[in-house]
């Protein structure tokens, strides 16, 4: 998948395209240099974010990861959501059941805010390249030229849209914000996707006074996890959400990579950042929001049809049967999550 990706760019760039990519060093820290070269030879203009030195790298901006997921196209189009350029399936899934995640297409003028957070991003890393002599990554003008042309852009739909990032300067809790405010003001249903679940005590009192208030909380979370330590850590919370009504559905049918919510029918978001402390307290993240009814009726079918069909419900009651040993290794997996996030300059509420 990622070859064909490459490809395309590449044809682009022959063709006198301009093409940009802005790669995260340490989601593509196993791609052989190779793999890059070849596009940049062809005339991508191609860097890394943080590219990962040694493997011995213990520094706190390490953990300060560029997750956002994000695609714009001649400053009329623009992807956003939660998508690797990767082949989705590994040894231990079907080839038939590829990840399951979501991305959306957007026009329009929120397609400014887009180009104005990318273009910011492009130049930051840039002048850092520069330091340290990095000569290969070029300034390309289009990007300002397509955020001006974006701006004047008249509607391309009905939905109201807004862009969400999270950095670590002036955006540091814009998502989770958006996530608290939205749960805080339901009335009748959340429905929360996240493959890594392990939200501070703000957004886990959110949710379980949401449900004790009557609202009809639904969780997705993995089953078949590709980081079993944090998956332990977050069944250390099980007890206290199942107690307080929540349903906690867990994906078995292959993995689970999606971030989107629906809240009362009519708010949405779809994106990068997972519920967990390193989207919400470290990583570069983008999410889409949309007010739109048709949209989040769509997502929200989209997502219960998943639950039907591949995800086990758990109960309370069977969940308290679990044996000690399990216990056990959920709390001591807890205790050093909330150890390492302290390490990191986090704060678990």
């Amino acid at each position: 998948s990622g070859t064909r990706i490459a490809n395309a760019l590449i044809r682009a760039a022959s063709r006198g395209v301009r093409v940009q990519a802005l790669i995260d060093g340490f989601g593509s820290r196993a791609t052989p240099t190779e793999f890059f070269g070849r596009m940049q030879a062809a005339g991508v203009a191609l860097t890394l974010f943080q590219p990962v030195r040694t493997v011995f790298d213990y520094r706190r901006k390490r953990v300060r990861r560029l997750h956002r997921k994000i695609v714009l196209v001649d400053g009329h189009i623009g992807f956003v959501g939660g998508i690797n350029m990767i082949d989705d399936f590994n040894q231990s899934l079907s080839p038939a059941h590829p990840r399951y995640d979501y991305v959306v297409k957007i026009e329009g003028p929120v397609l400014a805010d887009v180009y104005v957070s990318v273009q910011h991003l492009w130049h930051k890393v840039q002048w850092f390249s520069r330091k340290r002599r990095a000569p290969h990554v070029l300034p390309h003008p289009a990007l300002a030229a397509n955020a001006s042309e974006a701006s004047e852009a008249g509607e391309a739909g009905e939905a109201a849209l807004a862009f969400v990032t999270r950095d670590n300067f002036r955006h540091r809790r814009d998502i989770e914000r958006a996530y608290l405010q939205a749960i805080s003001a339901a009335k009748k249903e959340i429905l929360l996707v996240s493959p890594y679940f392990f939200p501070g005590r703000k957004l886990r009192n959110a949710l379980m006074n949401a449900a004790e208030r009557g609202v009809t909380v639904t969780v997705l979370l993995q089953g078949a996890a590709d980081h079993p330590f944090l998956q332990w850590a977050t069944r250390a919370l099980y007890d206290r959400l199942l107690g307080a009504g929540i349903a906690i559905h867990e994906y078995h049918q292959s993995m689970l990579h999606g971030k989107v919510a629906v809240i009362d029918g009519h708010w949405a978001t779809v994106g990068s950042s997972n519920l967990d402390p390193f989207s919400l307290l470290h990583n570069r993240e983008a999410n889409i929001v949309a007010q739109d009814v048709p949209f989040a009726r769509a997502l929200r079918a989209s997502v219960m049809d998943e639950i039907a069909q591949n995800a086990v419900q758990l109960s309370l009651a069977r969940w308290q049967q679990r044996g000690v040993w399990l216990r056990f290794k959920s709390w001591l997996a807890f205790g050093f999550a909330r150890f390492a996030i302290g390490l990191m300059g986090g704060n678990f509420d």
